[in-house]
C-alpha cells in the first residue's frame, strides 16, 4: 500500500483501456470514483471495478461512489433512486420517527446491496450540509434538513447502516455548504457569518462522526481565512481538526470544479499544503490526471493507518 499515492481519480472508460492500465500501474492513486458514464450494467461494472483491483492485487482496494439518491444517482442505468431525495428522509424523521428509521435503513441496505454487486466498497454520503433559504439549489433536496440536530442524527445513521453492510461513508461538504448562494462547481462561494455562528449552526452535523473520510467544501469562509477555499485554507483544515475534531482522512473535492482559481498543478499542491491528505480528481481527462499524479505524494504512515482501520469494516 505504502507504495501508492494521495490522489483519487474518475476514469472515462466502461472498461480500462491500455493507457488507464498504464496510468494506474504507474501513478498507483489511492482510490478511484465511479461516475456515471461508466456505469452501464451490473456485470459491466463489476468487471471494470474487478479489472482495477487485479492491477493492485488488493480485493480491498477504495472504489468510490457518489450514490446519495435523488438527483444525485448514479446507479440510474440500474435502478431509480429519483424521489428518495434526503429531504424525504429528513421529513420522514419529522412526521413518524418509527416509519423514518424502517424505511432509511431499507433504502440503505438496498443501495449497499448495489453497491458491493458492482465492487463498490466506498459511498460518498451523508451530505452534511444545512438547508438554508435563499441558498444555491446545488444543495437543496440533498440536505435532510435546515435544524442542524436533524442533519446530525440521519447523518449518524447513514454512517451506521452502511458501516453495518461494509460500506465505507464520507461526510460531506465539510464544515459545511448549505450557505453557499452559488454552485461552487461552476463559481467560488464566499460565506460571511462568522466563526460562533458557524460553531453553533453548520458546523455542527459534522462533530462526532464516526468515519473514517471527510470530503471538503470548495468555499471560502471570509471571516475565518479571506482569501482561501476550505480545500486550500490551512486556517479551515486546523478548525476541521481542532474544533469540529475530525481525526480521520480529508479528501479534498473535485479539483476539475471551477471553484478553485489556479492552474491545476498549482490546486493540487495547495490541497496538500493546507493539510488535506488525499486530493480527489473525477473528470477522466488523462492529461489533467497524470498533472494530480504527478503532484500527488506518496501516502504517509497517517493514511497507511487509517486506511488499514477502515479496511477492517469490510470484513
Amino acid at each position: 500500500m505504502n507504495n501508492r499515492r494521495s490522489f483519487i481519480v474518475g476514469i472515462k472508460s466502461t472498461q480500462l483501456s491500455t493507457n488507464e492500465k498504464k496510468f494506474l500501474k504507474r501513478f498507483k492513486p489511492w482510490g478511484i470514483i465511479l461516475i456515471t458514464r461508466k456505469i452501464k450494467s451490473i456485470k459491466q461494472t463489476y468487471k471494470l471495478t474487478a479489472s482495477i483491483r487485479k492491477i493492485f492485487k488488493d480485493n480491498k482496494y477504495p472504489i468510490l461512489i457518489d450514490q446519495e439518491g435523488g438527483r444525485v444517482n448514479r446507479l440510474k442505468n440500474i435502478i431509480s433512486f429519483e424521489n428518495l431525495t434526503s429531504e424525504f428522509f429528513g421529513n420522514k424523521y419529522i412526521q413518524n420517527y418509527n416509519e423514518f428509521k424502517f424505511y432509511y435503513k431499507l433504502f440503505i441496505d438496498k443501495t449497499s446491496y448495489l453497491l458491493k454487486s458492482i465492487g463498490v466498497n466506498i459511498n460518498t454520503v451523508p451530505v452534511l450540509d444545512l438547508r438554508i433559504s435563499g441558498a444555491s439549489s446545488i444543495i437543496g433536496d440533498r440536505s435532510f434538513s435546515k435544524d442542524p440536530k436533524i442533519v446530525s442524527k440521519i447523518g449518524d445513521y447513514c454512517i451506521q447502516y452502511f458501516h453495518e453492510n461494509r460500506i465505507g461513508s464520507v461526510i460531506k461538504h465539510i464544515p459545511g455548504h448549505g450557505l453557499a448562494r452559488v454552485d461552487s462547481h461552476l463559481f467560488t462561494p464566499v460565506v460571511s457569518k462568522k466563526q460562533n455562528y458557524l460553531l453553533k449552526k453548520d458546523f455542527v452535523p459534522f462533530k462526532n462522526k464516526k468515519t473514517f473520510f471527510a470530503m471538503t467544501a470548495h468555499i471560502i469562509f471570509n471571516k475565518i481565512d479571506n482569501k482561501n477555499t476550505v480545500t486550500h485554507s490551512k486556517k479551515m483544515i486546523k478548525l476541521i481538526r481542532n474544533e469540529i475534531g475530525f481525526r480521520n482522512i480529508i479528501i479534498s473535492d473535485d479539483l476539475s470544479m471551477k471553484s478553485l482559481k489556479g492552474t491545476l498543478k498549482e490546486n493540487t499542491i495547495k490541497t496538500f499544503n493546507a493539510g488535506c491528505n488525499i486530493a480527489l480528481h473525477c473528470n477522466g481527462n488523462s492529461k489533467e490526471m497524470e498533472i494530480v499524479g504527478k503532484n500527488s505524494p506518496l501516502i504517509n504512515n497517517f493514511i497507511s493507518k487509517k486506511t488499514s482501520q477502515f479496511y477492517k469494516i469490510l470484513g
